[in-house]
């Protein structure tokens, strides 16, 4: 087979036949630096579409909220985009828009964060993780990701939906045979994996733009 290539910045080169293989080529110096490249059950899906302000800013947002009330709160870390999430159980290797690993989980080993040749690889089951859909991944977010954290045993799935104009924010929690969507009260969900209220929340900035926040309490 010869090498597949997708745009300038990515090539799939013809020895990956399996998860494992795939692996060893997201941990290496090869690995694109910029697109995406998941591994979902045998199928490796690339996404190369330039990122939307909107898709940005969301991503921004929650990690700033996230990573400064696990850090106030000392629950564990909040590891933003461009790392690769690598589960076996589930035949998955993707990069979320984000995900929270408990300190818990490192502890009794449900998570390892190991380097590979020019990357870090979180391998495991992260308490939660974040996608936010754009145009280009909405099969993949809405449908093959939903499946395959479930079954990676991932306990809350956060899904942000860029593409109307007042974004969406459904809370997924790990129900016994699917994830099921956390109702609102007061516009407030219920995370667990927090032990908090949290909501999304937009306004207009002085020059126009969306200002977006995510509320904890």
């Amino acid at each position: 087979m010869n090498t597949i290539v997708f745009s300038e910045d990515v090539e799939i080169p013809p020895w990956i036949v399996d998860h494992a293989s795939f692996r060893r080529w997201a941990c290496s110096k090869d690995y694109p630096e910029r697109g995406k490249v998941s591994y979902l059950a045998g199928k490796i899906w690339v996404d190369v579409s330039a990122e939307k302000l909107i898709h940005n800013l969301l991503k921004q947002v929650v990690a700033l909220a996230l990573g400064n009330f696990a850090l106030t709160h000392r629950l564990g870390r909040f590891i933003g985009d461009r790392m690769m999430l690598t589960n076996s159980l589930a035949d998955l290797s993707t990069e979320p828009d984000g995900m929270f690993v408990a300190n818990q989980s490192l502890q009794e080993g449900r998570v390892i964060l190991s380097e590979g040749e020019d990357s870090l690889e979180v391998e495991g089951s992260p308490d939660m993780v974040l996608e936010v859909v754009s145009k280009s991944s909405v099969k993949k977010d809405t449908r093959e990701l939903k499946h395959l954290y479930w079954n990676a045993d991932i306990a809350e799935y956060w899904l942000i939906d860029s593409r109307p104009a007042e974004p969406t924010f459904t809370l997924y929690r790990k129900g016994t045979r699917e994830f099921q969507p956390s109702r609102k009260k007061d516009g407030w969900l219920r995370s667990d994996v927090f032990d908090a209220l949290v909501r999304l929340r937009r306004e207009d900035d002085e020059t126009g733009l969306p200002l977006f926040h995510i509320d904890l309490k």
